[in-house]
C-alpha cells in the first residue's frame, strides 16, 4: 500500500473524547498516511490523520493514547498545529472508513491519575499557596511538583481531605468562558495558553486551565494514595497512586506484610513492633559475633612467632573493621606480607594486604592479572577483591613478598 500525504493545513481533528471522555470506538476517515523516516534514514511505522478521533494526544502532562485503527496498532498519539497524528506500525488507505479502538484500560487509568492530581493540586493550592510547577504522568507512578514544602501532616490531611473529594462523587465539569467571562474565573494554569480557554472545575477541589481528558465523576478515582513527598528543589515533590494503581499497589504491600506477619509469629498489625525487636537481637548478635571474632583472631596473633615473615588468613565471613584490624596488629609482628582473605574459592574473595617493608602495588597488579581482580591502595596497604583458589593466592603472595 502506496503512503500518502496530504494539504492538511486548515484542517483540525475534530476530538470526539472531549464530547464524551468514556468513548471507546468510534468511525473516520482516512485522510493522510505518511511514511515516518528517521534522522539516519530508516523506516519508523506510519503517522495517520482522520477526520475525527477519540484518541487524546500528548498533551498537559498525559502521554498519548493507544489502540488500533482497523488493522494497525496505534502505538502514540501527538498533535501540531491542531492536527492529530495517530502513530502505527502499518498503513492505511487515504479515503477509506476505518474503526478506531482505544485501549481503554491505559485511558481509563490515566484519566484516573489526572483527575487526581487535579484535586491534590487544588487542594495544596487552596490550602498552603503553592503552585503545583511540574507533573508526570508516568507508567507506573505520577510525580507532581510544588513550589513550597509539606510537612508530615500536611500530607496526611491532604491524603484525607483528598479521598473525601473521591467518596463525596463530585462531578468533573468541563468549561469554555469567553474572554469577557474568563476575567472573573480564579484557575490553576501552569502556562499562557493561546486561543479558546478549557477549564477543568471540581467544584469545591480544583479549578484548572487542561486539555486532557478526565472521569465524568471524582468517584471513578476510586482512590488517591500519596506514597512519598520529598523535598525537591526548594519545594517538595509528592509521589501518588490512584484508582486501580493505588489497590494493586495495597495488594502488593497486604502480601508483603503477610509474609513478614508469618515469619516472624506476629500479628500484621503488631509487624513493627516484630521487626524492631528482631533487629535489637540483630544488633546484641552481632556484637556478639564481633567479640568472638576479635577473640578468634586474638589467638591467631598470639600464635605468630620470629619465624613468621609472611601471615594470610582465610575465612569465609569476617567483618570489614576486624579484617582491618587484624592486618594491622600483624603488620606490628611480621616484617613480610600480612592479609585477610574474606570468602571462599567458589564465590570469591575480598581482601585487605599491609606491609611495612613491601610496595604491595607491585603485587596488586599481578593479583589483579592472575585472578581477574580489581583493586587498589597505598604502596604500604592495598584492598580489593579476586576470584581464585585459596592455595594458588597464598602460594603468589609467597613468591611474590
Amino acid at each position: 500500500m502506496e503512503a500518502k500525504a496530504m494539504d492538511l493545513s486548515g484542517q483540525e481533528t475534530e476530538r470526539l473524547y472531549y464530547k464524551d471522555s468514556h468513548r471507546k470506538e468510534f468511525e473516520a476517515t482516512v485522510l493522510s498516511c505518511e511514511e515516518k523516516i528517521t534522522k539516519k534514514g530508516e523506516k519508523a511505522g506510519y503517522r495517520i490523520v482522520l477526520d475525527r478521533t477519540a484518541f487524546f494526544p500528548e498533551g498537559g502532562g498525559q502521554f498519548g493514547d493507544v489502540g488500533r485503527l482497523g488493522d494497525a496498532e496505534v502505538t502514540d498519539t501527538r498533535e501540531k498545529d491542531g492536527i492529530i497524528y495517530h502513530e502505527t506500525k502499518e498503513p492505511l488507505a487515504p479515503g477509506s472508513t476505518v474503526k478506531g479502538k482505544l485501549d481503554f484500560d491505559v485511558r481509563f487509568d490515566r484519566m484516573q491519575q489526572h483527575s487526581g492530581e487535579h484535586i491534590l493540586s487544588g487542594l495544596v493550592h487552596n490550602l498552603y499557596g503553592y503552585d503545583n510547577v511540574g507533573f508526570h504522568l508516568g507508567a507506573e507512578i505520577t510525580t507532581l511538583d510544588f513550589n513550597g514544602e509539606l510537612t508530615g501532616e500536611q500530607v496526611k490531611e491532604l491524603e484525607f481531605l483528598a479521598n473525601r473529594g473521591v467518596f463525596e462523587n463530585v462531578p468533573v465539569q468541563v468549561l469554555y468562558p469567553t474572554k469577557e467571562q474568563l476575567k472573573n474565573v480564579n484557575y490553576r494554569s501552569k502556562i499562557e495558553i493561546e486561543g479558546q480557554i478549557r477549564i477543568v472545575s471540581i467544584p469545591g477541589y480544583d479549578i484548572c486551565a487542561c486539555c486532557a481528558p478526565h472521569v465524568d465523576r471524582t468517584g471513578e478515582i476510586g482512590l488517591i494514595k500519596i506514597v512519598g513527598c520529598e523535598k525537591h528543589r526548594g519545594g517538595c515533590r509528592m509521589t501518588i497512586l490512584c484508582g486501580f494503581r493505588a489497590l494493586s499497589d495495597y495488594q502488593r504491600k497486604q502480601k508483603s506484610v503477610t509474609e513478614v506477619s508469618v515469619a516472624l509469629s506476629a500479628k500484621p498489625e503488631k509487624i513493627g513492633e516484630a521487626v524492631l525487636h528482631a533487629k535489637e537481637q540483630q544488633g546484641r548478635l552481632r556484637e556478639q559475633l564481633n567479640r568472638m571474632q576479635q577473640q578468634y583472631l586474638d589467638k591467631k596473633l598470639e600464635e605468630l612467632g620470629p619465624e613468621d615473615q609472611n601471615v594470610c588468613i582465610f575465612e569465609e565471613e569476617l567483618d570489614h573493621v576486624a579484617a582491618r584490624n587484624f592486618v594491622n596488629s600483624a603488620m606490628e609482628r611480621c616484617e613480610g606480607v600480612c592479609g585477610a582473605f574474606v570468602g571462599t574459592d567458589k564465590t570469591g574473595y575480598h581482601y585487605i594486604l599491609g606491609s611495612r617493608t613491601a610496595d604491595l602495588r607491585v603485587l596488586l597488579k599481578t593479583l589483579n592479572e592472575r585472578f581477574q581482580g580489581k583493586g587498589g591502595g597505598k604502596p604500604e596497604m592495598v584492598q580489593g577483591s579476586l576470584s581464585g583458589a585459596e592455595e594458588e593466592i597464598r602460594s603468589v603472595i609467597m613468591e611474590r613478598s
